[in-house]
C-alpha cells in the first residue's frame, strides 16, 4: 500500500490562524520562523476502517456497542428449598448497654451516665432484608492520541487493524473498578503539527510576532518625562525587546516542542465498572433506611453467574419482586452500551434493635443496627455544648 505525503491532519483537529506583525521598531526586526516540515507525513483516513468512524482527538469516539455474546445463557435455576431459618435472635441487653457506652465516649461533651445508669424497659427487633444485585461490565470507547515525534517507526495499515473488540485486555478481579489504555495496532502515523503548520514555532502572543513591544517607561516616545534626552530604558528607541521570545518574535510550539510533527495514533480506552443496586425492606422502627448503608448484615444467600435469575423460595416478596425488578433493569441497561461479564446478587439480614430506657424518670429510645452494633441516637438525654478556646 502506497501513502501520500500531505499536510493534512486527522479528522478533528483545527488549523488556528499564524501571522507575524509587521510592526517593529528601528534595528529590531523579527527573524524568520523555520521552514516547512523536514519529514513527510502520511494522508490516512480511519473513518473508513471499521469499529472507530467518528474517532475524534480528546473528546473520544463514544462508547461503542459490544458484541453479541457468543455464549447462550445458562439454564434457569431450579427452585430452592424452603430455608428453615431467615432470622436472628435479638441482641441481649448487655450488648445493647455496651453499644450505647461507646456511642457516648465516641462524642465530644456527651455524657456516659445515660449508659451507665439508664434502665433498659424494652427490646423489639425490627430485622429486615437488603437485596444488592451487581453487575460487572466492561465498556471500550476511542480517541487520537499525539505527542511530539521523536523518530519512531510508524505502522498504520502495514497490517489489518483489529476491531475495538478484538484487542486483548487484562480484566481485572471481578467486581472491581478498573481502566487500562492500550495502543491500537497499525494505526500510528506521522502527521504535521496542526497547531504551528509545521513550523515548530509560533508568532509570540506579548508582541505579536514582532520581536519587541512599546517600551513601558517612555510609552513609545524615545524620551525621557519632561526632557529631551534619550529614554536610558530603550536608549531613545521607543521599543525595547519581548523578553518571554527573547526578540525572535516567536516561541517553540507547545504542541510538537519544536519538532515540526506529530506522531498520531488511536488509543483505546477500556474500562471496567461494578455497577450495584440496593433494595431495603422498609420497617416500622422508626430509623430511617439511609442509615443502614453504613452496616453490613448477615448473608443469607449469594449467588454469581454470567447472567442471575430471580430468586426463589425467599419468603418476603418484597425481596422476590424487587430481584426481579433490579434484574431486568441491568440487564436492558448495562447490556446496551457494555458487554456484561459477571453478574452478583445478595440478600443481607440486617439486625435492628429499638431500645427503650429510663433515665432520670423520664423513657428515652435509641437504635442498635448492622454487624457493627452501630448505634442511632438523635436525642441523647446528656449533651452539652463545650466552646473551644
Amino acid at each position: 500500500m502506497e501513502y501520500q505525503a500531505t499536510g493534512q491532519t486527522p479528522s478533528g483537529y483545527l488549523n488556528p490562524g499564524y501571522s507575524i506583525s509587521s510592526e517593529v521598531g528601528p534595528g529590531m526586526s523579527a527573524p524568520p520562523l523555520s521552514e516547512g516540515p523536514s519529514a513527510p507525513t502520511f494522508n490516512i483516513d480511519f473513518d473508513s476502517v471499521p469499529g472507530y468512524e467518528g474517532t475524534v482527538a480528546g473528546g473520544g469516539g463514544g462508547f461503542l456497542p459490544p458484541p453479541m455474546p457468543s455464549f447462550p445463557n445458562p439454564p434457569p435455576p431450579q427452585p430452592e428449598p424452603s430455608q428453615a431459618q431467615w432470622n436472628i435472635p435479638s441482641i441481649s441487653e448487655d450488648t445493647a448497654r455496651e453499644a450505647l457506652a461507646l456511642y457516648a465516649s465516641s462524642k465530644c461533651c456527651y455524657s456516659s451516665a445515660p449508659a451507665k445508669d439508664g434502665v433498659i424497659t424494652n427490646m423489639e427487633a425490627f430485622n429486615t432484608y437488603r437485596y444488592r444485585l451487581e453487575t460487572f461490565t466492561e465498556s471500550r470507547s476511542t480517541e487520537w492520541s499525539q505527542k511530539p515525534y521523536h523518530g519512531e517507526p510508524v505502522d498504520a495499515f502495514t497490517q489489518p487493524i483489529p476491531g475495538p473488540w478484538d484487542i486483548i485486555a487484562q480484566a481485572p478481579t471481578l467486581f472491581k473498578d478498573s481502566k487500562q489504555v492500550i495502543k491500537v495496532p497499525y494505526t500510528s502515523s506521522m502527521k504535521n503539527c496542526h497547531y504551528c503548520m509545521g513550523m515548530g514555532r509560533v508568532a509570540c502572543k506579548q508582541c505579536a510576532g514582532a520581536g519587541n513591544k512599546v517600551c513601558w517607561v517612555c510609552h513609545g516616545s524615545g524620551n525621557n518625562h519632561g526632557d529631551e534626552r534619550n529614554c536610558h530604558h530603550c536608549n531613545g528607541r521607543g521599543r525595547e525587546n519581548c523578553t518571554p521570545c527573547h526578540g525572535q518574535g516567536s516561541t517553540e510550539c507547545s504542541t510538537c516542542h519544536g519538532r515540526r510533527q506529530l506522531l498520531v495514533n488511536i488509543n483505546l480506552t477500556v474500562k471496567w465498572t461494578n455497577n450495584s443496586s440496593d433494595y431495603i425492606v422498609e420497617q416500622s422502627s422508626g430509623l430511617l433506611l439511609e442509615n443502614l448503608n453504613q452496616v453490613t448484615g448477615k448473608e443469607l444467600f449469594k449467588d454469581a453467574q454470567y447472567l442471575v435469575y430471580p430468586v426463589m423460595g425467599f419468603p418476603d416478596l418484597n425481596v422476590v419482586s424487587a430481584a426481579e425488578r433490579l434484574i431486568r433493569e441491568h440487564q436492558t441497561t448495562y447490556s446496551a452500551t457494555s458487554r456484561i461479564l459477571q453478574q452478583r446478587q445478595t440478600i443481607e439480614l440486617i439486625p435492628i434493635t429499638k431500645v427503650t430506657y429510663k433515665w432520670k424518670g423520664k423513657s428515652h429510645i435509641y437504635f442498635v443496627y448492622g454487624n457493627e452494633f452501630k448505634v442511632n441516637a438523635d436525642n441523647y438525654p446528656a449533651t452539652c455544648c463545650c466552646t473551644i478556646m
